[in-house]
């Protein structure tokens, strides 16, 4: 609702954008019709990680671990619908293991479970949870989608296992619906100059974030990407049998 004058932006999650057009039954809000893409930003990708004590360093161990005892490992997610929970899903209905999801209200909670080993397994955000891989709290055993991140490389694809899950978080700046075209243009140019600053280069990476390049930068390129993402992100939801609630 707020003035299409260029003053207002919002710097939207994917969660906002492509989840919960899908899991949330009466939305206050369209991504398509009330607002308009800028300019698309960063990437976290997600990855599954398991207690150090788990028996597993890849994804095709901790499925057979898990299918030698169905259902005694327990997996900490940001919810059934959240991104995690969504990705944790898709990996049980296409290994056909039974791990148990267990929701969590916040992160850190679910980070601190898991170190703990109350819950063994977890999908957590590259940008959460470095800092226990880098210290050995955690074990990363794949990353969500169909390729490695560059501050991880030894730590294989989901896709690499089994077929991919393209669900990762990502942030997209966006306008209200109507927004003059050369507004549109010239906050996505000051978003590509930003990200192009050496030091927003340097740093982005340690932090877990994969900065946005090239078109997806622009308006036409960020609403692309949208496109593509929201349809997708429908499909996978709707293949799990989730139903908006």
């Amino acid at each position: 609702r707020a003035a299409n004058d260029g003053y207002t932006f919002v710097f939207a999650t994917s969660a906002a954008l492509v989840t919960n057009p899908y899991t949330i039954k009466n939305l206050s809000y369209d991504p398509v019709k009330d607002f308009v893409p800028v300019a698309m930003v960063a990437k976290s990708h997600h990855i599954l990680l398991v207690n150090p004590d788990v028996k597993a360093n890849n994804l095709a161990e901790l499925i057979a671990l898990e299918k030698a005892q169905p259902g005694s490992l327990s997996i900490a997610v940001d919810g059934p619908r959240n991104i995690s929970g969504l990705i944790a899903q898709a990996i049980n209905k296409q290994a056909g293991t039974k791990m148990v999801l267990v929701p969590y209200n916040t992160i850190s909670s679910a980070v601190q479970d898991s170190i703990s080993g109350r819950t063994p397994v977890t999908i957590q955000s590259a940008s959460v949870v470095e800092p226990f891989i880098k210290d050995g709290s955690l074990r990363a055993i794949a990353v969500a989608g169909s390729e490695r991140i560059g501050t991880l490389p030894d730590v294989p694809a989901i896709a690499e296992t089994l077929k991919s899950v393209e669900l990762q978080g990502w942030f997209m700046v966006m306008a209200p619906a109507g927004t003059p075209s050369d507004i549109l243009d010239t906050m996505s140019k000051a978003i590509a100059t930003a990200l192009a600053e050496p030091d927003v280069k340097e740093r982005a990476p340690t932090l877990g974030f994969e900065l946005a390049k090239g078109e997806p930068v622009s308006p036409s390129g960020a609403k692309t990407f949208l496109d593509v993402q929201l349809a997708y992100t429908g499909t996978v939801i709707k293949s799990l049998g989730i139903e908006p609630n």
